[in-house]
């Protein structure tokens, strides 16, 4: 992967990545104030840990996160593939039953997808928890552990704790990564056998044990009845349509922090800021991709779904799912 013809007044650049060449327009552009990271940076960033984000974004469709002047300015939310992409792009045709359209979004397959995108001005990738063979069904329930304004990170390295604990009765195989924010994610590959109102209702069900465990848990419907200090489990991450930022996604924030595979060793040392544009090349160098066995860690959500069954038969309250904008 090289670079090639960049002019000292940000004139265009081109980088080669595998096989292929994507122009990269403005390449001083300052993204990042914090540090004065460019637009090249970032390209650069993705360029360095492009086995682990295209491992976490290959074949599934992919919402972009795109700010055209820097993660200071204008914020876009992008499904429908940007105007102008090469042939070599691939793309899936997703349904919005809501408004009954149709929008092609990208779905990555090479390093060069995420690059051209970068061109196109996008921080963050937000892939769906399925893939494009059918995008109905999920490989994937994802635990969002997600603070309340004046929880701490403490809180959330306790739940943490007690999500490793329950998944390791389970028999499932968690993999962890910062959120990039004050937040954590822990993915879990699954079989891809069931649409995604049941993998919602699993991952409902998992929350509800997480929460008889921990006390720093609130599991109210209703953001405005949650306790502002403890930790909202987001099973609603796993409804059709609902995207967090990947592993290895750079965040639009002035530091330039990335969503950022951890190991579950590292939970109580680790801090959300350690893992920057900065860092997380060399950090990459050393460890490789920790999410790399995912797919060899596929776990059978049936018994989620038996609890899910049994809370329902105890009269557990299960929100509707028009009600998830609102919540």
């Amino acid at each position: 992967m090289g670079v090639a013809g960049k002019g000292a007044s940000g004139e265009p650049v081109e980088l080669t990545v595998g096989d292929r060449t994507v122009r990269l327009s403005s390449p001083e552009r300052v993204y990042f104030p914090a540090r004065g990271e460019t637009k090249l940076d970032l390209a650069r960033y993705y360029l360095s840990v492009s086995d682990g984000i295209v491992n976490a974004l290959r074949d599934r469709p992919c919402m972009l996160h795109r700010f055209p002047t820097g993660v200071s300015g204008e914020k876009v939310h992008q499904k429908r593939l940007p105007r102008g992409a090469p042939d070599w792009i691939r793309t899936v045709r997703i349904h919005f039953p809501r408004w009954n359209r149709t929008a092609d979004e990208l779905c990555v397959a090479h390093p060069a997808d995420v690059v051209w995108a970068v061109q196109m001005s996008t921080v963050e990738f937000h892939p769906w928890n399925s893939r494009a063979a059918d995008v109905e069904v999920p490989d994937e329930w994802r635990i969002d552990l997600d603070p309340m304004p004046s929880a701490e990170y403490s809180d959330v390295r306790r739940v943490a704790h007690v999500v490793h604990e329950v998944l390791d009765e389970l028999g499932a195989t968690g993999f962890p990564k910062t959120s990039g924010g004050k937040g954590m994610h822990v993915y879990v590959r699954i079989r891809p056998e069931h649409g995604f109102a049941d993998v919602r209702r699993a991952a409902h069900a998992f929350a509800r044990e997480v929460g008889r465990r921990c006390d720093r848990v609130d599991l109210s419907w209703w953001r405005k009845d949650r306790d502002d200090t403890k930790i909202f489990v987001d099973y609603n991450q796993n409804a059709r349509d609902h995207t967090i930022a990947s592993a290895y996604s750079v965040r639009g924030v002035p530091e330039a922090r990335v969503s950022a595979p951890i190991r579950w060793d590292e939970i109580d040392d680790a801090e959300p800021g350690d893992f920057t544009i900065a860092t997380m090349p060399a950090r990459f160098a050393e460890l490789g991709d920790l999410h790399a066995g995912i797919d060899d860690a596929v776990f059978d959500i049936a018994p989620l779904l038996e609890w899910a069954d049994r809370d329902a038969r105890d009269g557990a309250p299960t929100p509707d799912l028009q009600d998830l904008d609102n919540a």
